[in-house]
């Protein structure tokens, strides 16, 4: 297969707001070069997640990048190129992929990533449909089985918090799909409580009064917390719901202090879940996350699980990748958005 030497990119230097016309900016750069490990692949489809927006406005904001930073962190293309390492994939294999938060993302026409966090797509899904999994889906997982420890014949209850976005569309899936938990999903308005029922959650409450919302539907206490929503601003109602032996996992920080003595008495755990710290740090398992994506693509093609993309822009440009970072921005999206190339 020839490849070109160059590709097209969307980055920033500056955090701006995303309506600045610099905000995101096109352009040209040198092809990528697979280190051992890696793969090079032509990217089909992304998906925007608030780790984008996030970045954008923030890395920036007290120095200008030297070169412009590339973002994105959900990905499907076909692979086009192979380390001298890697194991267990072929040139023209069709992936996905959530990314590496210290290298080039997916907002670009090439990207090189570690195979060993990447996975072979879902077979039954287009691109626009499989490229708002991987983040999503890692993040669910890893919070449900590796921090949390959700063991599946547990037959307890799990409150997530944020119920209608990406990663709490997915993890409801999951939680129903592979443990025996009651699982109570958060939200407020008449299309979101619809989602969140359609993802398979049991009970759905309103994340402006939790604690008497869930308790409402018959729930004194859950045994486990899962908040993507806003961890600072729901602490104390999070304090209040979690049973005595209880965890509590977010993966939304904070400026400020929360009082954690406050689970003192309740002998409870608060972890964090960051998709990222596989991946960033190298751990021994990084493979792990290979292993995760793949099984989450057979229960997709399974039919046992389902995309969560609600809504697809179309084309490789700056404005199309700036109106998704406005849709994220808004607060209101459900499920995921994608841009296909």
């Amino acid at each position: 297969m020839s490849l070109p030497s160059t590709m097209q990119a969307i980055g920033f230097t500056h955090s701006l707001p995303i309506e600045e016309p610099n905000s995101l900016i096109q352009f040209e750069t040198s092809l990528p070069k697979p280190g051992s490990k890696d793969l090079l692949v032509k990217v089909a489809a992304n998906s925007i997640n608030p780790a984008d927006a996030k970045l954008r406005v923030r890395t920036a904001a007290e120095k200008p990048h030297d070169e412009p930073k590339v973002i994105g962190f959900d990905a499907v293309g076909e692979v086009v190129g192979l380390g001298d390492d890697v194991d267990g994939f072929s040139v023209g294999d069709r992936v996905y992929y959530a990314g590496d938060i210290t290298r080039a993302g997916s907002n670009a026409e090439y990207q090189t990533v570690d195979y060993r966090i990447v996975s072979n797509a879902p077979l039954s899904l287009s691109d626009a449909e499989a490229a708002v999994l991987p983040l999503g889906a890692l993040t669910a997982w890893e919070a449900l089985f590796d921090r949390l420890r959700i063991q599946p014949d547990e037959k307890k209850s799990l409150l997530v918090i944020g119920g209608a976005g990406g990663v709490g569309s997915i993890t409801i899936q999951l939680a129903k799909q592979l443990t025996n938990l009651t699982v109570i999903g958060t939200a407020s308005r008449p299309e979101t409580i619809e989602w969140v029922k359609d993802m398979g959650a049991d009970h759905v409450v309103n994340h402006r009064d939790l604690v008497n919302s869930v308790r409402e539907q018959g729930i004194e206490h859950v045994d486990y917390i899962f908040n993507v929503a806003d961890t600072k601003g729901h602490w104390e109602s999070m304090v209040e719901l979690i049973a005595p032996q209880g965890m509590i996992s977010s993966i939304v920080e904070f400026e400020g202090g929360i009082d954690l003595s406050a689970l003192q008495g309740k002998s409870v755990g608060f972890i964090w879940e960051l998709m990222f710290t596989r991946s960033l740090f190298g751990t021994h398992d990084i493979q792990k996350q290979q292993d995760i994506l793949f099984q989450v693509a057979n229960l997709v093609d399974a039919g046992r699980i389902q995309s969560t993309l609600t809504k697809t822009l179309e084309g490789f440009d700056v404005e199309t990748f700036k109106e998704a970072h406005r849709l994220i921005e808004s607060g209101a999206s459900i499920g995921k958005v994608a841009i296909k190339f």
